[in-house]
């Protein structure tokens, strides 16, 4: 019987020349930082994963990070965006290329995939409705896919949004999702 890879490897398991070259031969293929033979699927178990790799089990992936977890988004951002909920002393991994924010987050904001901790589908569409820089296409199509698969739509989005006191760039993000709905009802 031929051994099995794991389903995640990376520069702790085999050296990255290794890695690299397998993946040349078509052996494997890349996934964010990390490596996977070519018969595991692309799912959002395996991006956890490879996200896991590099992560501490304080930090959450958030906004564009969960969306390419939650496969809402192809590609990983070229920038990590993680954060850790007030009070967890932490930083990500030396050599990550990330930003981590400190933010106020509740047990219902956060889901466990493959042991990590991500934004939940809406609080990661909130998140993006209200902090993206700008607000584009890719983000948009984001949104729209991650409402999809939560099975929740522009009205639950609001209600979340008008159910938190004091919380910043409301505004902003009712506006965005409002505009994003009447664009996907004209559509």
């Amino acid at each position: 019987m031929t051994p099995r890879l794991p389903p995640v490897l990376s520069a702790h398991d085999l050296p990255l020349a290794e890695l690299q070259c397998a993946a040349l031969d078509g052996e494997l293929y890349p996934l964010d930082s990390c490596f996977c033979p070519i018969d595991e699927f692309d799912t959002v178990h395996l991006r956890a994963r490879a996200l896991a790799v590099v992560l501490d089990n304080r930090i959450i992936a958030e906004r564009m990070t969960a969306a390419w977890v939650w496969a809402a988004t192809l590609n990983p951002p070229n920038r990590h965006e993680l954060c850790v909920a007030i009070g967890a002393r932490t930083r990500p991994q030396h050599g990550l290329n990330a930003v981590l924010r400190e933010v106020v987050i509740g047990p219902d904001d956060i889901d466990t995939v493959s042991g990590v901790s991500v934004t939940s589908r809406l609080r990661t569409v909130l998140d993006l409705a209200r902090f993206s820089e700008p607000l584009g296409a890719q983000e948009s199509a984001a949104i729209a896919t991650l409402m999809r698969d939560g099975g929740f739509g522009y009205q639950d989005c609001a209600d979340a949004l008008n159910a938190r006191r004091n919380l910043p760039l409301k505004r902003l993000a009712l506006e965005r999702l409002n505009a994003l709905k009447d664009a996907a009802s004209a559509a």
